[in-house]
C-alpha cells in the first residue's frame, strides 16, 4: 500500500537529467563534503572530539584534493581513456606516493602542533614507513574519483554509441526506402510506356492512377508509419495497373479479411512482394497466369499470403532473381531493422508456383 501511495505522491525522478544536468562543481563540492564529514564521524568518534577531527580532515583535504584532480583530469584522459594502461597506473602509483609524502610533510610540520601541542616527540620530517602507511589517505579518494569518472565517460560513450547506431539505422532505412521508389516507378513507367505504343485506350487512365501512386510516395511515404488503409489502396490501384498492361492472359485475385482501422506499417513494406510476383509471375510460356493476394488482419497480427503461376521453363537464375531480387531483398532488411522478431517470412517454391508468407505483428507499431 505504501508503494502504490508513494508512487502516486511522488514524481517520477529522471535519474539521467539528474546525474549529467546538475552543475558539475555542486556534485563536487557534495562529494567533498560528504567524504570529509564520513571520515571526521569515523575517526572523531575514537576520542569523541569532532570539531578537531574535522580540521584534521579539511587539512588533509588540502592534498587529497589536488591528488584526487591531478588523477581525474590529466592522466584519465592523457592515459586511460586513450588504452594506455600501463602509463596510467605508472604515473598513478607515482601521484600516490607523492602526495602520501606531502601528507606525511603536512602531518610533521603543520599538524602535530596545530592539533597535539602537548606532544614532547616532534615526528621527523622524513619516514619512510610513514609516507607509505599515508597512501590510506590518498588512494581511496584517488580511486573513489577514478571510478565516478569512468562511469560517467563509460555512459557517454554508451550513449553515443547508441546514439550512433539510430543515426545509421535510421540513414540505412532512409536508403532502402529510396531503393523501393525508383525501383517501382521504373516498371510503372515501362507498363505506359507499353501502353502509349499500342495508343491504348487505357493509357489516360494510368497515368491518372500513376499520379495517385507518386502523390503517395512523395507525401505518405516520408512518414515512418502509414495506415494500412493507404497501402491496401495503394496495392489495388498497383494490381489495376498491371491488369491493364497484361490484359486476359493474368487473372489476379485479392482478398482482404479482418479490420484495417487503425492499424499502422511502414510504407512500401507489402507492396514489393506483390511486385514481385508480377514480376516473376507473368510468363511468355504460360498461357494463364495467375496470382493469388490474401491479406488477412487480427487483433495484434497481418498475414499476408501472396502466390503467383511458374513455368516449367524456370530456370535456376529465374529462381534465384525471384528470392534475392533487388524488392525482396531491400524489404527483408527493412523488415529486420523495423520488426527485429516480431516477423516471420517464409518462401515456397512448388513445380508450379511461389508462395510468400508475410505474417508480422502490429501491436505497438
Amino acid at each position: 500500500m505504501f508503494v502504490v501511495l508513494q508512487t502516486l505522491v511522488m514524481p517520477k525522478v529522471n535519474f539521467e537529467r539528474l546525474l549529467f544536468n546538475t552543475p558539475r562543481i555542486l556534485w563536487h563540492v557534495v562529494f567533498w563534503l560528504v567524504y570529509i564529514l564520513f571520515f571526521t564521524v569515523v575517526y572523531g568518534s575514537f576520542e569523541e572530539d569532532y570539531v578537531k577531527q574535522l580540521y584534521i580532515q579539511l587539512t588533509d583535504a588540502y592534498v587529497q584534493i589536488p591528488a584526487t584532480y591531478l588523477v581525474l583530469y590529466v592522466l584519465m584522459p592523457r592515459y586511460l581513456f586513450k588504452d594506455k594502461i600501463g602509463g596510467f597506473f605508472a604515473y598513478l602509483s607515482l601521484v600516490i606516493f607523492v602526495f602520501s609524502a606531502l601528507i606525511w610533510v603536512n602531518y610533521s610540520q603543520l599538524q602535530h602542533d596545530w592539533f597535539w601541542p602537548n606532544d614532547e616527540h616532534d615526528p621527523p620530517f622524513w619516514n619512510w614507513g610513514k609516507v607509505f602507511k599515508n597512501t590510506t589517505k590518498i588512494y581511496p579518494v584517488v580511486f573513489l574519483g577514478i571510478v565516478a569518472k569512468w562511469f560517467k565517460y563509460w555512459y557517454q560513450q554508451q550513449k553515443t554509441t547508441q546514439k550512433l547506431a539510430e543515426e545509421k539505422l535510421q540513414a540505412e532505412l532512409k536508403f532502402l526506402k529510396a531503393q523501393v521508389h525508383p525501383h517501382f516507378l521504373f516498371n510503372t513507367l515501362n507498363n505506359l510506356y507499353a501502353l502509349t505504343l499500342k495508343k491504348s485506350k487505357d493509357a489516360p487512365e494510368v497515368v491518372l492512377k500513376l499520379s495517385d501512386l507518386l502523390n503517395y510516395m512523395l507525401y505518405d511515404c516520408s512518414a515512418d508509419r502509414i495506415l494500412l488503409e493507404k497501402e491496401v489502396k495503394l496495392l489495388k490501384d498497383y494490381i489495376d495497373l498491371e491488369k491493364i498492361r497484361y490484359g486476359d492472359r493474368l487473372t489476379v485475385n485479392m482478398s482482404v479479411s479482418g479490420s484495417l482501422s487503425g492499424i499502422k506499417l511502414s510504407p512500401l513494406l507489402i507492396l514489393p512482394f506483390v511486385e514481385n510476383a508480377f514480376k516473376h509471375g507473368v510468363s511468355e510460356a504460360l498461357d494463364e497466369s495467375w496470382i493469388n493476394i490474401d491479406l488477412s488482419v487480427s487483433k495484434e497480427n497481418l498475414t499476408l499470403k501472396v502466390e503467383n503461376s511458374k513455368s516449367i521453363l524456370e530456370s535456376d537464375q529465374d529462381r534465384f532473381d525471384y528470392k534475392k531480387g533487388i524488392g525482396l531483398t531491400n524489404v527483408k532488411r527493412r523488415l529486420q531493422i523495423l520488426y527485429l522478431e516480431a516477423y516471420e517470412l517464409n518462401i515456397h517454391e512448388s513445380s508450379d508456383s511461389f508462395l510468400v508468407v508475410l505474417k508480422l505483428s502490429h501491436k505497438g507499431q
